[in-house]
Formats: C-alpha cells, structure tokens, sequence
C-alpha cells in the first residue's frame, strides 16, 4: 500500500480553498499550482513578470527541499501564463535558467487572469522521486 506525504506552505489560502501544495504517493509527487508568494501568502510582484516567475520556481524549490528531491527529477511542469505572447521570451529564459538543461515535458497554457490581480504566472509539476537527483 502506498503512504501518502502531504506538503503545504501554511498560507491562508489552503485552508481557505481546502487544498494542499503537494501530495507524495508512492514516488511520485503531484504539485499543486505555485505562484508568487512570501512565507505570509502575500501575493508579491504584481508588476514584474520576471520576478514573479523566479519567487514562483523558489517556491517550486522549497516543495522539493521538503521532500529531498531536485529538480532534474521533475518530469512534467504546466505552465499558465497571462498574456503568454508578451512574456513568451521571459518565459523561454525562466525555464532554461530554472531547469539548466533537464527538459522535463512541458505545456504552457496562454490564459485571460488568474487568482490575484496581477497575477500572470502559476506552474504546477509532477516529480519522479526514483529518477537520480
């Protein structure tokens, strides 16, 4: 039987939605749409694209610290992007710095809005914790 590791940021919205960031079954871990948030759940970077991608793959990261994975074991990402022809370069640019030539399979989803206002940004990934880190 497999266990199950589930992993939340404690910010108010999870127990306001009733969700968690991830869920380990067995060895592989499903994540849950990060987004540009502080250690408070305070949407940050409502302006900036760039920086709202690199405080979303941070957070990305402290899913993975949680459960001793790295990135080279993410095996599938989805990406929602607000106005995906605008930040299409920064996105390219993002996700080759993020992922330093692993090339996990990837689907970006050009979308209208997202949660907060000034949101353009949310990634959620699927990782493969028997892959080598």
């Amino acid at each position: 039987m497999a266990t199950i590791d589930v992993f939340n940021h404690n910010v108010p919205a999870e127990s306001d939605f009733g969700y968690s960031q991830a869920i380990r079954s067995g060895d592989l871990i499903h994540v849950s749409g990060q987004l540009s948030l502080d250690e408070a759940g305070h949407f940050l970077h409502g302006d900036d694209f760039t920086a709202q991608l690199e405080q979303t793959y941070a957070n990305c990261d402290k899913v993975l610290s949680h459960y001793g994975a790295s990135r080279n074991q993410i095996i599938s990402q989805t990406l929602y992007v607000v106005r995906l022809q605008h930040h299409a370069q920064a996105v390219l640019a993002g996700n080759r710095a993020y992922f330093r030539g692993h090339r996990p399979v990837s689907t970006v989803v050009g979308i209208t809005e997202l949660t907060f206002p000034g949101q353009a940004v949310e990634i959620s990934f699927v990782v493969d914790t028997t892959l080598p880190a």
